[in-house]
């Protein structure tokens, strides 16, 4: 199924067949026209990069831009965030020999898995009563399983020495390796804090302004990281501090990698980072093209009445005093709708400001919707289907205590 997101709304489109770029479009289309909806309305699509959103010529990017041009399109800004960490080499072989010590633990059989949980359990050091599986699918799901193996490191080669079976050997052997250790704890630790950064983008109400500081603001934390593996400080690996690891240069180099990964992905937001800097502080005087790179996004702003707005937004001490007391910068804006003045500003900062940065909002409603349909609800419709996500994932809190008092109850005879 495919789903269209709105902060106060959901709906559902059925893909029950191809779910091409061009099936899709075929879709929305229909959708749109129902709801007597345009699509020059649309400031900017999200996409996962996947290439039926993102081909060339049929992809539905693609195909959207040809009807309303004036639409911009940008990769979900947390999936890019974890496609920049994406292992090789000799690091992605640390990773699959331990994905293989946790399944060998897990997977096995059921009874070893609870004989290792009862292990676990009786232990007084213990801190987590089991291991986690790794799900390339879920965002945070590879800092959680290495995290969760290196605090139960000591249960799991007790439990290990205990087992007859032949691999346990060869899992036992690595483990006391220290240079396959010492990687393990690295990599512990540097997707920590990847996992920190991507909670940190997740949320209903992130506006694409939040996340290019958050991500400006972690781009600045690989340069420090970097400086501080490469002393040996280790002030910022933990993990690879309390194991004595040794650092080398594979981890360093991995960082510096990391690091020009998120400079690169993060360099072109679809937007102009003059316009998004100007949203995210309305003080700073803005550059000097501030006028033209808002006519190039909106055609419909006036760009002369747009550059005198300027001169008298930042000379008042009324939006200088409202912005030391707004909470978020998007409050800021959002207080400014009562006012008659500065209208071509408020309608860039509100086409800003409106913009979904990443998937977020779909993925956690797709979430929603696996609990909901079940295979023991094999017959709920798509209807219903809809229904039943749309009171999931809205914000508004129903008043049951009032909707009871103002019925009328039937009791039964």
């Amino acid at each position: 199924m495919g789903r269209i997101s709105r902060k106060s709304c959901c709906l559902l489109i059925p893909l029950e067949g191809h779910t091409t770029g061009e099936a899709i479009y075929v879709k929305l289309e229909e959708l749109f026209k129902l709801h007597s909806l345009s699509f020059e309305r649309v400031n900017l699509i999200v996409t996962d990069g996947a290439p039926p959103m993102v081909g060339k010529h049929r992809g539905l990017v693609s195909r959207l831009k040809e009807h309303a041009p004036q639409m911009h399109a940008l990769h979900c800004l947390i999936h890019q965030s974890v496609l920049c960490a994406r292992l090789n080499g000799e690091l992605k072989d640390v990773m699959d020999k331990v994905m293989k010590v946790i399944n060998f633990v897990r997977g096995t059989s059921s009874t070893q898995h609870r004989l290792f949980r009862q292990l676990v359990a009786e232990s007084a050091d213990a801190t987590h009563d089991d291991l986690l599986l790794h799900n390339d699918v879920r965002w945070l799901s590879k800092g959680k399983a290495l995290d969760r193996f290196c605090a139960l490191l000591n249960e799991i080669k007790a439990f290990l020495g205990m087992s007859k079976s032949k691999a346990t050997a060869d899992h036992l052997i690595l483990l006391e390796d220290e240079k396959f250790m010492s990687n393990v704890a690295f990599l512990s630790d540097i997707f920590g804090h990847l996992n920190l950064l991507n909670l940190q983008l997740q949320g209903r109400d992130k506006t694409i302004v939040d996340m290019v500081e958050k991500l400006e603001s972690f781009t600045r934390k690989l340069e420090m990281l970097e400086a501080d593996i490469s002393t040996g400080r280790l002030l910022h690996f933990s993990t690879l501090k309390k194991t004595a690891g040794e650092v080398t240069e594979l981890m360093v180099d991995f960082i510096k990698g990391l690091r020009a990964n998120f400079t690169s992905r993060f360099d072109d937001y679809s937007i102009p980072k003059d316009i998004i800097d100007f949203i995210r502080h309305p003080a700073v005087k803005p550059a000097d093209n501030f006028s033209s790179l808002a006519k190039e996004m909106i055609p419909s702003l006036d760009q002369a009445a747009l550059e005198m707005e300027m001169v008298d937004f930042q000379t008042t001490s009324v939006v200088r005093d409202a912005l030391r007391s707004a909470e978020t910068v998007s409050a800021f804006w959002v207080g400014l709708l009562g006012s008659e003045e500065y209208s071509n500003l408020k309608k860039l900062a509100l086409f800003i400001l409106t913009m979904f940065p990443s998937t977020y909002v779909c993925e956690s409603s797709f979430s929603a919707m696996n609990v909901i349909k079940t295979h023991e609800r094999n017959r709920l419709t798509n209807q219903n289907l809809e229904n039943c996500l749309r009171i999931k994932v809205m914000s508004i809190s129903p008043d049951i205590q009032k909707i009871v008092t103002s019925g009328r109850c039937h009791f039964s005879h």
